[in-house]
């Protein structure tokens, strides 16, 4: 049954009423430590302000709206590499202290105003940033606000959200406390829900996730594991997708990647992961990088995070694991957290979207991913972008063999939705991204083994394997795995070994 339109006004009005008078006693003298709702706000700032700028996207000539942008921590950062600026908030001391800090500026423009009543013109913003606010709304104007800013940006453009998740962060007294501490996944799938239609009619757009991840300055410095960011980006959304979901990163969490699918792949792969060998595999290709301590490594499709905790305490070097699913991140987390290895980090993040300056990794690794992903060249030239001269890119992926495939091969690939080439084809764009000492090795010999050990393995715990899911989760699993070893016998499906080097 639908709410009723007076009663939804009204419950605004009341959530607006309670803000007001809320902000009111807490920007007295606009303080970044009023703002901020926390005795540490100086520290705090010094330290989160680089990572936090860290993970936008290029602002060179943007126009950018800034919301909740409070005294201007932000602004003056915005400020100096964007076209303009509109900052926005809706307490007026916040707004003064801005002005009178950033006012200088010829780019800026600064707006008092409740967001949720804010008129922005269609598809006229590039880049929206907004630092604690949607916990400042209600429901129902969450859903609403992130219509309307879906809907105010420019195909293509980005918004940027970090929201207090599951309880406040802040140390500051407060007689009353009406913010919305919602969990991440609530936002999450907010923003993965909603869309709109271009204002001329027949083009769809809603949000891709970016990146997501955890505020690390928080984790480190108040053992809160609850700031959490989003970076999004406004796309075409087709109507018509063959899995039924909306964006290829819900299809994954609710189809082959369940938490429970994760957890069934854990127990034929080996405790930690998720692809083939386990940590058979991870150690004799992880042997080949020579790793030195305080490396800086990328692992493209990082799984449940096992070849990187094995890097870091082997080797010493930090690792930053990517995975489009949630669900794989959010398992790799709580190991993570359980381990006490604080330089692996993990963020949800789509590798074919995601930015990092030049140079900044050592080595960029990547396991049975890339199959996934339908423009490999261009994956592989911001793969190169991002190593360090003399850098290394060690990869194992899903290939094929020459068409014309057999109709079951044909099926599998386009029920799962790969892309796949041969080996050769596979070390070919790898070159022609610029790398230099490429080896392509088709290890289809080496995968059968494995695929034939990880069947022996599931007969010998067969009891423990059903205990712990179910005798259907057991036959699926095998049977998969059977399925697996005809396809790789048959010569249709291969398995690939990939390394280069970076000039």
């Amino acid at each position: 049954m639908e709410k009723d339109t007076s009663s939804v006004e009204t419950d605004s009005f009341a959530v607006r009423n309670k803000m007001t008078e809320f902000w009111k006693e807490h920007s007295k003298d606009a303080t970044v430590e009023e703002m901020m709702l926390d005795s540490r706000a100086k520290e705090l700032t010094e330290q989160e302000l680089p990572e936090i700028l860290s993970m936008l996207p290029s602002l060179d000539g943007c126009k950018v709206l800034e919301l909740g942008a409070g005294i201007g921590r932000f602004t003056k950062h915005l400020l100096t590499k964007a076209g303009h600026v509109t900052a926005v908030d809706f307490m007026e001391k916040f707004v003064e202290r801005n002005r009178q800090d950033n006012g200088h500026h010829n780019n800026a423009t600064f707006i008092q105003a409740d967001v949720t009543k804010l008129d922005v013109p269609q598809n006229s913003i590039d880049f929206i940033f907004s630092n604690w606010l949607l916990m400042y709304l209600s429901d129902e104007e969450v859903r609403s606000f992130i219509g309307k800013m879906l809907g105010w940006l420019t195909p293509g453009g980005f918004l940027f959200f970090r929201e207090s998740c599951n309880y406040r962060s802040g140390d500051s007294k407060r007689d009353f406390n009406p913010t919305c501490y919602r969990t991440e996944a609530q936002y999450s799938q907010l923003v993965s829900s909603i869309q709109v239609e271009a204002p001329e009619g027949g083009q769809t757009f809603g949000f891709d996730i970016v990146l997501k991840k955890k505020v690390k300055t928080y984790v480190e410095m108040k053992n809160n594991p609850n700031q959490i960011c989003w970076l999004l980006e406004k796309v075409p959304r087709s109507l018509n997708r063959q899995d039924g979901f909306s964006t290829f990163q819900l299809f994954l969490d609710n189809q082959q990647y369940t938490r429970r699918g994760i957890l069934r792949y854990e127990k034929m792969f080996g405790a930690g992961y998720v692809s083939t060998g386990g940590p058979s595999t991870t150690k004799e290709f992880v042997d080949l990088l020579n790793l030195k301590p305080s490396q800086k490594v990328l692992d493209i499709g990082c799984g449940i995070g096992g070849g990187d905790f094995y890097m870091a305490k082997t080797f010493g070097v930090e690792v930053l694991g990517l995975d489009l699913s949630d669900n794989m991140v959010e398992i790799a987390m709580e190991r993570a957290i359980a381990k006490k290895l604080p330089s692996v980090q993990f963020e949800v993040a789509d590798a074919t979207k995601r930015t990092f300056p030049e140079g900044s990794f050592d080595v960029i690794y990547s396991r049975d991913t890339i199959l996934h992903i339908d423009d490999k060249l261009a994956l592989f030239k911001r793969f190169h972008s991002w190593l360090k001269p003399g850098g290394q890119l060690l990869i194992s992926d899903y290939c094929c063999g020459e068409k014309p495939w057999t109709p079951a091969f044909e099926a599998y690939v386009k029920q799962r939705g790969y892309i796949l080439y041969t080996p050769s084809q596979y070390g070919s764009f790898i070159q022609e991204a610029g790398f230099c000492s490429v080896r392509a090795e088709d290890r289809t010999a080496q995968f059968i083994q494995f695929i034939k050990a990880e069947l022996q393995r599931a007969e010998d715990i067969k009891d423990e394997f059903i205990e712990e899911f179910s005798e259907e989760d057991y036959f699926a699993i095998v049977n998969g795995w059977r399925e697996k070893l005809e396809r790789s016998n048959s010569g249709d499906q291969r398995w690939g070994l990939f390394y280069a080097q970076k000039d």
